[in-house]
């Protein structure tokens, strides 16, 4: 007798997701395969963490190897596969140093704290974040963030940290004093919409940073590690933030994150001042290791290509439906399309048509697929959107 895990699922966990209605067997390369074998094209990409798709051989054998030689240890201890892995990602960020969390939200955390202590140091303590912006789900995380949704009813917050609408220039000038310890921005909002920082924003950004001497901390955590094309989201940008947070993709689809740190910032931290029992885990550094060299290999150039004919596919659409396709916004492997209406209906008739993907800001259907996405399945995925938009048309 086949076992119902929806119904167990429902009555065991608080009531946190909303779940989408597939039990899942397995996944391999673009798609998820459900129990009943239904096969569903996922363009989410586990919200932005498989971009070599699902069960990649490379990763796979990775983690097998280090899971037989031990899973955890502390970091107390030198260990290989955290090494292999701060060599390799210092030197595709060019930073040249980092600490290794579990998640973007602990990174988040880790620049938070990294930022204050440096600017304690100077008489400094207030930092400044943006609306739309989305830095995670624990307090210094919300504290950075605007959406009422995900704060009301779970404060207060941390002290001395404002929030200023995103890309507005004139209200960041006049924020920024001799307080001032450090700016949070994503310069390719996710959850905001996929927004993209303006160049008179990044311009009074990159000028504030070397008036002021405050720290700007850039979260890649989703539009990071080659996702754009490049490998930061700002990496064609005239601005160097101080420290950049990362996850999801690093860690090859095992939780890991990171902060990455210029030469400067150093010896903010000294022995004991910051930690993790789990972060850097070596089972998880060795994924990413296997990532990594995935991306020096061709996949971030796949991200360009696939996003490229994403697009290409999307504004032949547009011109189809003028009226509901509003925008095509995005680079890569990270595209936003605006509807004038709530996308999640969108959502929901792309699913039941077998594709996987998700709305953001309400009326943004966003995708996050693979790199790796053959032309075929950027196929299937324009023609079954058309179809959805006929089907609401008609």
């Amino acid at each position: 007798m086949t076992r119902d895990y929806t119904s167990v699922d429902a009555d065991v966990f608080l009531p946190t997701y909303r779940r989408l209605p597939i039990e899942i067997d397995r996944a391999e390369g673009a798609e998820i395969v459900a129990r009943d074998g239904t096969r569903y094209l996922d363009l989410l990409g586990g919200i932005a963490v498989n971009a070599a798709g699902h069960s990649h051989p490379s990763i796979i054998e990775a983690v097998e190897r280090q899971v037989r030689r031990y899973a955890h240890v502390s970091n107390f201890l030198v260990q290989d596969a955290q090494v292999e892995f701060a060599e390799r990602l210092t030197r595709l960020s060019g930073y040249p140093h980092l600490f290794l969390s579990n998640s973007g939200t602990e990174a988040i955390e880790g620049a938070l704290k990294l930022v204050r202590k440096h600017g304690s140091e100077r008489g400094r303590s207030k930092v400044i974040a943006f609306e739309g912006a989305f830095h995670g789900r624990s307090y210094g995380a919300l504290s950075l963030m605007h959406k009422p949704k995900y704060k009301e009813g779970m404060g207060p917050f941390l002290q001395d940290i404002v929030t200023l609408p995103y890309n507005d220039v004139e209200r960041l000038r006049e924020e920024i004093d001799g307080n001032t310890a450090g700016i949070f921005v994503e310069f390719l909002q996710g959850e905001g919409g996929i927004i993209e920082a303006s160049s008179a924003f990044i311009e009074e950004l990159s000028t504030a940073q070397k008036e002021h001497n405050l720290l700007i901390v850039a979260d890649e955590i989703q539009a990071g590690a080659g996702r754009t094309g490049e490998f930061f989201s700002f990496s064609s940008l005239p601005i160097h933030p101080d420290l950049v947070t990362m996850a999801k993709v690093i860690g090859g689809g095992l939780p890991l994150g990171a902060i990455l740190a210029t030469e400067a910032l150093r010896d903010v931290w000294g022995p004991g001042a910051h930690g993790t029992t789990f972060g850097g885990n070596p089972v998880s550094c060795a994924a990413g290791s296997a990532l990594l060299d995935l991306l020096e290999d061709g996949l971030m150039e796949s991200a360009a290509e696939t996003g490229t004919l994403l697009k290409r596919g999307l504004r032949a659409l547009q011109e189809l439906y003028p009226s509901t396709i509003l925008d095509i916004r995005g680079r890569g492997c990270i595209i936003g399309v605006l509807f004038p209406f709530d996308a999640s209906d969108i959502v929901s008739r792309l699913l039941e048509r077998g594709i996987v993907a998700n709305a953001t800001s309400t009326t943004v259907l966003r995708l996050l697929p693979p790199y790796l996405l053959a032309p075929a399945q950027v196929d299937r995925f324009v023609n079954t959107l058309g179809e959805v938009i006929e089907s609401m048309d008609s």
